[in-house]
């Protein structure tokens, strides 16, 4: 029987005992039934240099509510096969006891993550076709085949929705602010804007809405209709929201229905929307290369800030 959305919360709030259980016991997970289950190899960064910690987030229906979104520096909502959507959550300035679900990378994940230095990331898998990129990528690379001991399989949920990460497994702690280099900047909210209370954007077969909570001094998140909350039952709002409008294009790889992978280019130049106590502004956006953090600028080029806190930056169409 499919579990609906009010009895979600059960399994999660069981997590940390089963991730207890489960090492304890020295279980292990491997990639899901539709991801590549070769063992990869990755190289230590030199001199063990500290980077982020990146998690590729399971976004379906039945994979809510996440668990450790809410302790992420950056959340990227990324298009994917089908119309639908997947995160990819950044941490730098603190590490959560678990993540997930976890699952599979995607070609767009190497552009985008070429702006830190080495990151390490963690995935359930890949196409058997983009395992030799992600080989040659300046990261590290830690799928459940390279480091068993940091996954583990909720024994309350379904696959491929059921894959969990203990992020301590991975790094010893979080490697701070310093590996943020996003390019983003942080400081008194930009001069001018709208007054915006709610915002949508919108995919093909998956929507985002975001409403300003004055209380919380955030925006609330919604995913498809329904309040993205933690695994606690709080409600997830971050200070800043960015929808940043990039081209799309097909890449070479399809899912295992056939289905064509979009690859989200973001390195370039284009419009964004940024979102920050109640108002939005509309500004620029530009990187340069691939080793680059993202600019935001308004029109005559000033730097635009965000809120002190969590940033989700949404990737949308460019028409």
């Amino acid at each position: 029987m499919r579990r609906t959305a009010r009895n979600r919360r059960g399994p999660v709030l069981a997590l940390a005992a089963a991730m207890a259980l489960s090492l304890a016991a020295g279980c292990t997970a491997g990639p899901g039934p539709d991801e590549d289950r070769s063992r990869r190899t990755s190289p230590t960064p030199p001199g063990g240099t500290a980077s982020v910690l990146a998690v590729k987030i399971d976004n379906a229906p039945a994979a809510r509510p996440q668990t450790g979104l809410e302790a992420a520096d950056v959340v990227y909502a990324e298009p994917v096969e089908g119309g639908l959507s997947r995160l990819m959550a950044v941490y730098a300035t603190q590490l959560p006891k678990a993540v997930g679900p976890v699952r599979s990378a995607r070609e767009s994940d190497l552009e985008l993550l070429r702006q830190f230095d080495r990151p390490t990331l963690a995935f359930s898998g890949a196409q058997s076709k983009l395992l030799p990129l992600i080989d040659r990528a300046p990261l590290l690379a830690k799928p459940p085949g390279e480091a068993p001991g940091a996954y583990l399989r909720s024994p309350e949920r379904s696959a491929p929705h059921d894959l969990y990460l203990r992020p301590g497994g991975l790094m010893p702690s979080a490697p701070g602010a310093n590996a943020l280099t996003t390019g983003f900047r942080y400081g008194a909210a930009p001069a001018g804007g709208t007054a915006e209370a709610s915002h949508t954007v919108r995919y093909p077969a998956a929507r985002f809405t975001f409403t300003w909570s004055a209380r919380r001094a955030g925006w609330l998140v919604a995913m498809d209709g329904a309040p993205a909350v933690t695994a606690g039952g709080g409600r997830l709002a971050p200070g800043t929201v960015v929808v940043q409008y990039v081209r799309q294009r097909d890449s070479a790889y399809r899912d295992f229905l056939g289905n064509t992978t979009p690859y989200v280019e973001t390195v370039g130049a284009g419009r964004a929307r940024v979102l920050r106590d109640g108002r939005a502004h509309e500004v620029r956006w530009k990187r340069g290369s691939a080793g680059e953090g993202t600019r935001f600028t308004t029109a005559d080029g000033t730097p635009v800030n965000f809120a002190r806190g969590q940033v989700w930056v949404v990737f949308a169409r460019a028409s």
